[in-house]
């Protein structure tokens, strides 16, 4: 086993040992990439302002998202087709969530069930929906959701129609799927994947056996793809609201506008969010849409992102632009393919010690801390306008 000392590492392990078509399915955009390049890259854009001679004794990465205790402010996104990076790989990252103390968060299109998930774990669990046509079987998910102890509801706002996505539709990742010849030499060549895969679940868990047409993954497939409604709004939502009656958190906002909205229904966290750049490429970065979402809502509801995270540094950048709270879901599906449940478990480590490592040295201890201040300031970018906005705020303070 090669030694694992970053994000990148469970990656290039991943692309070994997976199978093409589902590490390409995980490591890939839409149209261009631009989008799915840029959550990365504006990441590398921002810079931390390094501190020295500050007692940084006794730190703790411990904080809440939405009242929750956590280990460190991040939770693993949902991902679709977990259980295809390793066998069973959504009750796998379910237990090292739960060990580590982070919230894990089932999609929709998991492998394993909800009902699964639930048996294989003590701690609630988070689970994320997407809204069907068929609202009724939108709510049968919502009581399954609740019958299974799920302490919040995650609903996926950015897909209503699927990006369409190169690298998948080259790799037979199709409605329906479709095998090819380089898929079958490609298994072939992952003896490790294929044996586990033949132990594990093969199907959708969260909708086999609970709708019309077949169990089988075609026919699923199909009936997933005719069900994404291009008709939703926000009286959806609101409705949604009041059936899970819950925690409730909207994935998938950008725009400040969008995100007063959403405030205003009195949900509990908007995670800012383009779909890790896998459905409208060209828009911008989850960095750069950050601030602006921050400021529209201001302390009414809790804001966290996703995309392009890859190391702790990464999350101390997000929380110093005002995010309450991170989500992973890359690097989650890379762990996971790399080395299962242990795989999990280390990339939570090392996010954990990375987070720990850059809040002593820019002169943190808490998570409450920081802001945008850790943030080194250049008269060419958007930094300045940030730190002149803090002092004047801070001298207003000082004169009243």
């Amino acid at each position: 086993m090669p030694l694992i000392t970053c994000v990148e590492d469970l990656r290039v392990l991943a692309k070994k040992r997976v199978p093409k078509a589902f590490y390409d399915y995980v490591d890939s955009g839409s149209y261009s990439e631009s989008t799915y390049r840029e959550n990365s890259d504006a990441f590398q854009n921002l810079k931390l302002q390094q501190r020295v001679a500050v007692n940084v004794a006794g730190r703790s990465t411990a904080s809440t998202m939405i009242g929750q205790p956590v280990a460190m402010p991040v939770a693993i996104a949902p991902t679709g087709l977990a259980g295809m990076q390793w066998a069973n790989g959504e009750v796998l990252g379910a237990r090292a969530a739960e060990r580590f103390g982070v919230p894990f968060t089932l999609s929709t299109v998991s492998i394993c069930s909800i009902e699964e998930v639930a048996r294989s774990t003590s701690a609630p669990f988070w689970f994320q929906l997407y809204v069907m046509r068929d609202r009724g079987f939108n709510a049968s998910l919502i009581e399954r959701a609740k019958a299974a102890g799920c302490s919040a509801l995650v609903v996926t706002l950015d897909l209503q129609i699927n990006g369409q996505r190169h690298k998948d539709l080259k790799n037979g990742m199709t409605v329906p799927p479709r095998l090819t010849m380089s898929n079958v030499v490609d298994f072939a060549s992952k003896p490790g994947w294929m044996l586990r895969a033949l132990s594990g679940a093969k199907t959708f868990g969260n909708l086999a056996g609970h709708i019309k047409g077949g169990n089988d993954v075609i026919a699923i497939s199909k009936w997933v793809a005719s069900q994404f409604d291009p008709t939703l709004t926000w009286d959806d939502i609101a409705e949604i609201k009041c059936l899970w009656g819950g925690k409730l958190i909207l994935k998938g906002i950008i725009s400040a506008e969008d995100a007063r909205i959403a405030a205003s229904l009195g949900v509990d966290a908007i995670v800012v969010s383009n779909h890790g750049g896998r459905q409208l490429d060209g828009a911008p970065s989850t960095v750069d849409a950050l601030p602006a979402v921050v400021d529209a809502v201001g302390q009414e509801v809790e804001v966290w992102m996703d995309g392009g995270i890859r190391s702790g540094q990464d999350v101390m950048k997000a929380l110093a632009l005002g995010a309450k709270g991170t989500m992973v879901g890359r690097a989650f599906m890379y762990a996971l393919g790399a080395m299962g449940e242990a795989g999990v478990e280390r990339m939570l480590q090392i996010l954990q010690s990375e987070l720990d490592v850059t809040m002593a040295l820019s002169g943190v201890r808490q998570i409450s801390e920081i802001g945008r201040h850790n943030l080194f300031q250049r008269n060419s970018s958007g930094y300045a306008a940030w730190r002149a906005h803090e002092s004047f705020e801070h001298a207003i303070s000082a004169t009243n």
